[in-house]
């Protein structure tokens, strides 16, 4: 069974650290040119793209602010310039706040929308035509255990990665007979050097041990009591790119260590 991607083309929102570029690792060393996207420092933007390509891929990177929707068009039109097509589409971009629902920012609940939810309906919406052109896609969502279960004080994060949930079935079936395979990653926690500097400001606010935020704080529901790695969603995401995982679509993936199993 084939399961090269070899020469297609991968567009990861968020993908200049954590998980997304993680995911645009694994799908670059599998032979796949990479369209990366995200903010950050502009030479280490540079690094990370020259790193990504090291694989012998192409690499292209959009500064596209994933609330305007006119940006992810364009930013889609100039990776369909450069690389005729799309083949595969990792929605990833997203940020978070945590506040009782009565305290909070109106504008917070509108940014978390637009960037956790609304941006994958605009790249997904954009990308499509000619996926069904080609005959082959892959969409990937990276919506976390939250769109599984809730947890309180996480209120616009929880809406929207529950809304991912249900935009991935529907797009899925909407798409079955395309070829193209629409499915969501829930990770629970994962590794990255954001959640590094989280278990360290919060051992110094709450005077625990890091171990104690680790082990009693953040992996409390994750009964391995492991981090997820961001290695291992990279390879998740190929799995689900590989011709192996052509009958697996509007399926929502727990990597989550048991968490939503309880």
């Amino acid at each position: 069974m084939n399961t090269s991607i070899t020469g297609k083309t991968a567009l990861i929102t968020g993908s200049t650290s954590g998980i997304g570029l993680g995911i645009a690792k694994a799908l670059a060393e599998k032979g796949a040119n990479i369209v990366m996207n995200g903010f950050g420092d502009k030479d280490q933007i540079e690094k990370t793209r020259q790193e990504i390509a090291s694989f012998g891929v192409e690499v292209l990177y959009s500064g596209a602010d994933m609330t305007k929707p006119e940006e992810i068009t364009a930013m889609v039109k100039e990776a369909e310039e450069k690389f005729s097509n799309i083949d595969i589409l990792v929605n990833n971009a997203g940020i978070q706040f945590v506040s009782p629902v009565e305290d909070f920012p109106p504008e917070k609940w509108d940014a978390i929308i637009a960037i956790n939810m609304s941006s994958s309906f605009h790249t997904i919406r954009n990308v499509l035509p000619k996926m069904k052109e080609s005959g082959w896609g892959r969409i990937i969502n990276l919506v976390s255990a939250h769109g599984l279960v809730a947890s309180p004080f996480k209120s616009a994060y929880v809406t929207a990665k529950h809304g991912m949930v249900g935009m991935t079935k529907t797009i899925a079936l909407e798409t079955a007979e395309d070829n193209i395979t629409v499915n969501a990653i829930c990770p629970g926690y994962v590794w990255t050097d954001l959640v590094e500097g989280q278990v360290k400001d919060t051992a110094k606010a709450r005077g625990i041990t890091e171990d104690e935020v680790i082990n009693d704080v953040l992996l409390k529901a994750q009964w391995t009591k492991k981090f997820v790695t961001t290695e291992q969603l990279g390879e998740i995401a190929s799995f689900l790119c590989s011709d192996a995982a052509q009958n697996i679509t509007g399926a929502s993936i727990p990597v989550d260590g048991g968490w939503t199993a309880a």
